[in-house]
């Protein structure tokens, strides 16, 4: 059996009769559904469900807030014993929470923990207080940390996922989410698979029940909100194959539990068992060694959201607790955001639409479009997304499995002359570390596109950061913004990653 079918079996309704039985056994609670499975050795797509859908990320967005804490960590200005201190906004977020109060302070380490077993707001909001000043100020990195890593639909409102109808994102981003906190940070990964977590005298279990439960589940995060369902983003691996999976619009804990089990349980035998074909997913300023073989660099994409589910104003919380304060201790300084603007700078534009089956999403690109509590970060990583007013239905049977071409970000600046004439807009593939392969990727998607890149001039660019040297593979011949991203959906639907760009 393919494994697209196989996936089908494993979420499709058995029959009309058996669907109603279903929602009677929930109450009527459908929130809409899309999922993703993703081998990580290779990139290839294991299962699909809606997965460019816009939904809302509830408290799986804690995992973006984390690898933004664990940056910190790595460039030594906190330590897991550093002291947070706690705003009176912070000990006034909704649960779930800690039960922190304003004025003490929590550490670092336990900060983490809360996150990943309680799925703490109130420390979720004053891990973004502490490193960035203010929430909406660290939620505006968070989108373009998102950006960086090739997260194109995803927009972070707040650090903590409580309900915000500008807070979307789709189970394909997510994936990429869940393979990049590894990537960069395997010394800190393991904090997800941690079961129990003490504080102040209180043993806190993890949300996450597949760990210990279902071989191969080490992490990640869960999260609840009403307009989201119950949603799951977990790793599963064995000594030789590596999957990532991620569910969202659960009907209950149970319900989604049960999803993810099937699909860990069905697909991560059918992973791939050899060598990791894909590059580390990186995006500009890190460190970590380039691998031997070359690397896809994904930059930051331009293209619209599809449709969005409504938000609700509930709380995201699976379990409720308080606890005692902790010590009082110095805060920490505030960030300064300036410095840690990213490399790779988002090109300017005015505003697109995507077509879809329910009412378009507008994305205002620009300073023009750009909210006042983003201002820090003027550009389209920041704009403003309104929300259609409905639902996007939710499909039960899953698509066809797909392969697509995963393009894992790098460090770059300061192109050089590109070796043939761009036009006003030009479609680029990624970047690697070998000329050779850029030309080859260029070639394949030549062949597998037909008459769409007839006219294209495929070309090579060279550019350049701290010694190391990448070749963007680019295509040129496009006047209008309409015919270069046409193009680039064409090559999507062929299985290449890329993304439309003024030259």
């Amino acid at each position: 059996m393919a494994v697209g079918a196989a996936a089908t079996v494993l979420v499709a309704s058995a029959s009309p009769a058996d669907a109603a039985r279903r929602k009677r056994a929930s109450g009527g609670y459908n929130p809409p559904y899309a999922a993703m499975v993703v081998d990580v050795k290779t990139g290839r797509t294991l299962h699909a469900v809606n997965e460019d859908a816009l939904r809302h990320p509830a408290s799986v967005t804690k995992v973006m807030t984390l690898y933004l804490l664990f940056e910190q960590l790595e460039r030594g200005r906190y330590q897991l014993d550093t002291p947070l201190a706690v705003s009176a906004r912070a000990a006034g977020m909704a649960p779930s929470k800690l039960g922190l109060r304003a004025g003490s302070t929590i550490d670092v380490e336990d900060a983490i923990l809360a996150l990943v077993t309680k799925s703490a707001n109130d420390a979720a909001a004053t891990i973004a207080e502490n490193v960035a000043g203010s929430e909406t100020a660290f939620a505006d990195l968070m989108t373009r940390r998102a950006r960086q890593l090739g997260m194109s639909r995803t927009v972070f409102r707040n650090a903590s996922g409580l309900p915000n109808p500008q807070q979307v994102t789709t189970a394909r981003d997510l994936t990429i989410l869940a393979r990049a906190i590894q990537d960069r940070f395997p010394k800190y990964y393991k904090y997800f698979q941690t079961r129990q977590f003490e504080f102040a005298g209180r043993v806190h279990g993890n949300h996450n029940r597949l760990l210990g439960r279902v071989e191969g589940v080490d992490g990640i995060k869960t999260g609840f909100v009403r307009a989201s369902g119950f949603n799951l983003m977990t790793n599963a691996k064995t000594d030789d194959r590596h999957i990532v999976a991620v569910v969202l619009g659960g009907r209950s804990g149970a319900h989604r539990d049960g999803i993810v089990t099937n699909l860990v349980e069905t697909l991560l035998p059918r992973a791939y068992a050899g060598a990791r074909q894909t590059a580390p997913i990186l995006v500009a300023g890190d460190q970590t060694p380039v691998p031997a073989r070359p690397a896809v660099v994904a930059e930051a994409p331009k293209e619209t959201p599809k449709e969005a589910p409504r938000a609700r104003a509930d709380v995201n919380v699976e379990t409720t607790a308080t606890t005692t304060p902790v010590p009082q201790a110095r805060p920490k300084a505030p960030l300064d955001l300036n410095a840690m603007r990213p490399a790779v700078a988002s090109a300017a534009g005015g505003s697109t639409t995507t077509p879809g089956s329910g009412p378009a999403l507008r994305w205002n690109q620009g300073p023009a479009g750009t909210p006042a509590s983003a201002s820090a970060f003027a550009s389209a990583d920041s704009a403003a997304l309104p929300l259609p007013a409905a639902h996007a239905a939710r499909a039960e049977a899953p698509r066809p499995a797909t392969v697509v071409a995963k393009a894992e970000p790098k460090a770059e600046t300061k192109p050089e002359p590109a070796r043939a004439a761009a036009s006003a807009w030009v479609i680029q593939l990624g970047a690697v570390d070998d000329e050779g392969k850029a030309k080859e990727m260029l070639e394949a998607a030549k062949s597998r596109s037909g008459r769409t890149l007839a006219k294209a001039s495929p070309f090579t660019e060279k550019v350049t950061r701290d010694g190391s040297t990448l070749f963007r593979a680019r295509f040129s011949g496009f006047s209008e913004a309409d015919d270069a991203q046409d193009a680039c959906r064409t090559l999507k639907r062929n299985g290449f990653n890329c993304f439309a760009t003024r030259s």
